[in-house]
């Protein structure tokens, strides 16, 4: 199987199936003599780690990561990172009545036809266990952009619709996010996600979610017009997470709604300084950051796996019907929240980068 990596000067490369020993990521391309500890990276990790709450998998999982290479002393060194996280809680069992069936909304299908392997385990390599490594990855990532620009910089996510359920982003609150067990922005909607999540999960069904990436502190200049978009980078970084079946960086696909006055973000100048009166190209102008926040946001599906019988074939197939037990998400979404902070740490530093690559 190719295409394991991601990105162009700072890279990463996962590797692992969701019930083998272990999963893991080679960093590559990161800046030496950057203090690096397992403790910063595994703050990001416990963002992501399942079990947490009633709202999530009930697997258990440390996700406790260890790195291999490229730290000495505390520091990079210039040289591959390795990291690795070993599976602690596999139940392959709740697969076995299902291993010759394929799941609806699943790649198990498509995974089978093009390399004629069926792993039922959990999904194997296809399975969203792989984006813990992902995390891994984003969290250096995250750590290098605070060392070269500063503290400024900051990258926050949040689920702002569960569902049929919205919120009022106006109300976004950093650190109410870290505070509920959905990383909703808007605290007053807390409670009714809660009882609506709880009777999608006894309904044995599941919904999916919108979440929205925030980036501040961003420097004017990243990307390029052409053939390495910073939005299009983007765009492919969130949609290769998995389950996300949209992207929209700004406004969007509402852009299509608004009128060329509405749309235009206004450029004002004075005291050396270049202001925009609103933010609906989501920080990037003909691929380019502008300055202003980088805003965006993807849309995750309902989780697929659900306890409610749906039409399918086998292997063989034949005609049947399947219904998959085991633990799974209710809403896979809320767990996506670290997963896209990391995938647009990574693009950012990537092009930062490349930036002072051609530019410095």
């Amino acid at each position: 199987m190719s295409f394991n990596t991601f990105g162009k000067i700072f890279r990463f490369t996962t590797w692992g199936e969701s019930h083998g020993p272990a999963i893991g990521c080679i960093v590559d391309g990161c800046p030496p003599n950057i203090p690096i500890s397992e403790k910063e990276i595994q703050k990001d990790m416990d963002k992501r780690r399942p079990g947490q709450s009633k709202f999530t998998t009930q697997r258990k999982e440390s996700d406790k990561v260890s790195i291999l290479s490229g730290v000495f002393q505390g520091k990079t060194t210039g040289t591959p990172i390795s990291m690795i996280i070993y599976n602690e809680d596999k139940r392959s069992r709740d697969y076995e009545s299902i291993k010759d069936k394929f799941r609806p909304g699943h790649a198990d299908l498509t995974y089978f036809k093009k390399y004629g392997i069926r792993d039922y385990r959990g999904g194997g390599r296809q399975s969203a266990r792989e984006t813990a490594s992902r995390v891994a990855a984003g969290a250096i990532a995250k750590i290098v952009l605070k060392k070269i620009i500063g503290k400024k910089i900051s990258i926050v996510g949040a689920v702002t619709q569960l569902g049929i359920m919205g919120c009022d982003a106006s109300k976004w609150n950093d650190s109410e996010i870290r505070k509920n067990p959905f990383f909703c922005p808007d605290k007053s909607s807390v409670n009714l996600w809660e009882k609506y999540l709880l009777e999608i999960r006894k309904s044995g069904s599941s919904c999916g979610a919108v979440i929205e990436l925030r980036a501040r502190g961003i420097p004017v200049g990243l990307g390029a017009p052409i053939y390495s978009k910073l939005d299009a980078d983007i765009a492919s970084a969130l949609m290769s997470i998995n389950a996300v079946k949209g992207v929209n960086i700004g406004a969007g696909m509402g852009s299509a709604f608004l009128t060329g006055e509405e749309n235009s973000d206004e450029i004002r100048g004075g005291a050396g300084k270049i202001k925009f009166k609103s933010n609906r190209a989501g920080g990037i102008l003909g691929g380019i950051s502008s300055g202003q926040d980088i805003i965006a946001s993807f849309a995750v599906k309902p989780t697929s796996s659900i306890l409610n019988s749906r039409e399918t074939i086998n292997k063989k197939g034949r005609n049947t019907k399947i219904s998959v037990k085991g633990r799974h998400d209710p809403c896979v979404g809320i767990r996506a929240v670290p997963i896209g902070e990391a995938m647009l740490a990574c693009v950012i530093l990537d092009h930062y980068m490349m930036n002072k690559a051609q530019c410095s």
